[in-house]
């Protein structure tokens, strides 16, 4: 089954991918949202100043403590400040106490009628502000789906083509618009994942040598620039009433509860929830967990971010100068003494990213297929920053062909692990709004942990890691959020670290 765009033709799905692909779009699918005409009025969207939030009471009464679940309904108002009247907002809810430097994410429920229910666990004693935004309001998210199906190029790239002295640039992309130039096909034969570029006037197509970042293309109508301003996009909701609980502590554990993430934040530590226990490890514990261990890191520049922490955290681990430029790839690192090797490696196409010879450009599943694998070896993936600008069927299709391979991998050689890293939050303008906003990392943060559920790999969340803690939202999560992951990380390594 090949999935026709109408520019683009992605990767063929046999008829058991196909079944799966459409259960896990109608899975994740997003509430219907409002149409945005050309001349619509930004006073009948969504205004959070006049949203408000309200903690709802106790089932049952009383007060609360450790093990409840916390209940609060959200009601999303336009700017007349009348209630809105269907669903669609994307709206990120936590629990936050400061002065425990503790933090837990929650999870929002949409009743597609402008009211919404965030649910929380209570996990610390003491008190818990409840802290709710707004990322879009449902009127920016017909946009960013609108922008999918027609603006897919809306970010493109470039290939440098050389041939003796004569050097020729090119434009190249997933989808390229219809055009009567020749069109040179990079489909990859193993994957299938597709890239063409526009064939340069005089060079062949084979005279393709580095790959590069291209630009973005305008893609918003009229007016819709002002449905991803600082007034609407990634803004507080305010409470009615109070906005904080006392918890009192419990014995007795957890209630049945709605809702239970992954982990969460208690004096700057991450504190897993029902997983493997998250241990604390400083350099020494880091070289005993890795040594004798073979690391291999795929994917894109937050996952480059693990490289980069261990290469600065171990003092014999030596990078090896393959010359390659910094914010690059491949990288490899190794300390002799300990025996311990790291490799990073970007993903695939698309990718963007300083120029890079088209040899260094490798599809994640075809580097997994090149693996032994065994006890002694990690692998860890993202696959999530670049992908935003594109149809879900792409991803959906990237992450099955990446699954095939981890699963052959684990068919040779079930010592292997695989830990999987998810996409985070981040801090963006109008253009990272539209291109990898913090919605599109959410649909593909939900399609991921659909297409690797129920197997044999680990998750290290980095979307509550990054929604929970108190620092701002990056792409690049700060410092301490990246040592926390590390430690989830290394407690899949060494479940028994003590």
């Amino acid at each position: 089954i090949l999935y026709r765009h109408n520019l683009c033709a992605f990767r063929p799905l046999s008829p058991e991918e196909a079944v799966e692909e459409e259960f896990i779009l109608h899975s994740i699918a997003w509430p219907e949202t409002p149409p945005v005409t050309l001349n619509f009025s930004l006073k009948n969207t969504t205004d959070p100043s006049c949203s408000k939030f309200t903690i709802l009471p106790k089932v049952g009464g009383g007060q609360w403590s450790i093990g409840d679940q916390l209940e609060v309904r959200i009601i999303m108002k336009d700017y007349y400040c009348h209630p809105k009247t269907s669903g669609g907002d994307a709206l990120l809810a936590r629990l936050r106490n400061e002065a425990l430097d503790a933090g837990v994410s929650g999870q929002v429920v949409d009743h597609l009628n402008g009211s919404y229910t965030a649910v929380f666990p209570l996990v610390w004693e003491g008190r818990a502000d409840v802290q709710v935004t707004l990322i879009h309001p449902s009127e920016a998210i017909t946009v960013l789906r609108r922008l999918n199906n027609e603006s897919l190029d809306r970010v493109f790239f470039r290939s440098v083509f050389r041939s003796g002295s004569v050097t020729e640039t090119s434009m190249c992309n997933v989808c390229l618009r219809p055009t009567n130039m020749p069109v040179c096909n990079y489909t990859d034969i193993r994957t299938g994942e597709p890239w063409f570029c526009l064939k340069p006037k005089s060079l062949s197509c084979n005279a393709r040598i580095i790959h590069s970042m291209g630009g973005y293309l305008p893609a918003l109508k009229p007016l819709e620039d002002k449905l991803f301003s600082k007034v609407n996009m990634k803004v507080p909701i305010l409470a009615s009433g109070s906005s904080y609980i006392t918890v009192l502590p419990n014995t007795k554990g957890f209630t049945k509860v709605k809702f239970r993430p992954s982990g969460f934040y208690y004096k700057g530590v991450w504190k897993s929830l029902g997983g493997t226990q998250v241990y604390q490890f400083d350099t020494q514990s880091i070289i005993q967990c890795l040594s004798g261990k073979v690391v291999h890191f795929y994917g894109d520049s937050t996952i480059r971010q693990w490289f980069e922490y261990l290469n600065k955290a171990l003092p014999d681990l030596k990078e090896f100068n393959l010359h390659t430029p910094e914010r690059s790839s491949p990288y490899v690192s190794l300390d002799y003494k300990n025996n311990i090797l790291l490799t990073y490696h970007c993903h695939g196409l698309p990718i963007r990213i300083r120029p890079i010879p088209i040899s260094q450009l490798r599809y994640i599943a075809n580097e997994l297929d090149n693996i032994h694998g065994g006890s002694n070896t990690v692998i860890a993936f993202t696959v999530w920053a670049h992908f935003g600008n594109f149809p879900m069927e792409f991803y959906i299709r990237r992450l099955l062909s990446i699954r095939s391979a981890v699963l052959r991998l684990l068919a040779r050689a079930p010592d292997t692990l695989v830990v999987i890293r998810t996409g985070n939050l981040k801090s963006y303008d109008v253009n990272g709004a539209i291109n990898n906003g913090d919605w599109y990392a959410l649909q593909r943060d939900r399609a991921l942990r659909e297409v690797f559920k129920g197997m044999n790999v680990d998750l290290v969340d980095a979307w509550e890691m990054t929604l929970a803690h108190r620092l701002q939202h990056n792409l690049h999560p700060a410092p301490p959020i990246i040592k926390n992951m590390i430690n989830v990380l290394l407690s899949y390594i060494c479940p028994k670290h003590k």
